[in-house]
């Protein structure tokens, strides 16, 4: 799968993505990640890609003409498709989980950062499949977003994780937040591992994390809650985990 960010500042999104994970499947061609340098299509010498608004304002709007002979540069229109374009705007649909598997069926995902006051709106309708949010907050550039969205579409292509697993039991991936997580030693400063975790019964370890990572959205997040099915079984399950809690605040 292959990424190619449009930014003003390359190496800000190369620095990020070539560490970890992410570097080694670069390495091992699982994942193409390149950035590209929206000042090198300017009609100036001097780089300069943005100019005041009309209509007035504060701050230097990113002009079309750079974007578009930047995006234009990046597959052969005559012979190839036009690679999917997300503009990283905070007016866009927030960020999800779900939006990430969707984002693994192109073969091509170009992710546009704007700088400044962002971008002119006519290069933006002319290019732009989508817009998409990481939060409802306003960042100095789309960058770091840009690299949000590579890393998490990225954990979901086959061969850059370890197996699906790594995956497919993470938090929001069934619907609910994931269950505690321990290691060894089983007792640490006089607190113990949960015995079932102990036990080697595969059944009621599943069902164990099932119903305590419910119990975490519920405590956490409850509005995810709104599109699971719990059961009656599953909020008695959560009234005895939360009954026990207070006990033991007591």
């Amino acid at each position: 799968m292959k990424f190619t960010v449009l930014t003003l500042f390359p190496e800000q999104v190369k620095n990020f993505l070539s560490q970890s994970i992410l570097g080694r499947a670069m390495d091992v061609g699982i994942i193409s990640v390149d950035a590209v340098d929206i000042r090198e299509y300017s009609d100036n010498r001097y780089g300069k890609v943005d100019d005041t608004l009309f209509g007035g304002g504060t701050g230097m709007l990113m002009q079309c003409e750079p974007v578009d002979r930047a995006f234009a540069s990046l597959y052969d229109e005559k012979t190839e498709p036009k690679p999917h374009c997300i503009f990283m705007s905070p007016k866009g649909r927030v960020f999800t989980e779900r939006i990430a598997q969707e984002l693994t069926q192109y073969d091509h995902i170009v992710l546009l950062c704007g700088h400044y006051e962002g971008i002119d709106q006519r290069v933006l309708d002319k290019i732009v499949d989508e817009d998409l949010s990481i939060g409802d907050y306003v960042l100095t550039g789309g960058e770091v977003a840009s690299c949000v969205i590579i890393d998490a579409v990225s954990r979901l292509i086959s061969g850059v994780l370890p197996d699906e697993s790594a995956f497919s039991e993470e938090s929001h991936m069934q619907g609910y937040l994931e269950a505690p997580q321990y290691t060894k030693p089983s007792t640490w400063q006089g607190k113990k591992v949960p015995d079932v975790l102990l036990s080697g019964h595969h059944a009621n370890i599943v069902e164990w994390k099932r119903i305590h990572g419910l119990y975490d959205t519920w405590k956490r997040r409850p509005d995810m809650l709104d599109r699971y099915p719990m059961t009656e079984k599953d909020w008695e399950a959560l009234f005895a985990i939360d009954e026990e809690k207070n006990a033991s605040y007591d």
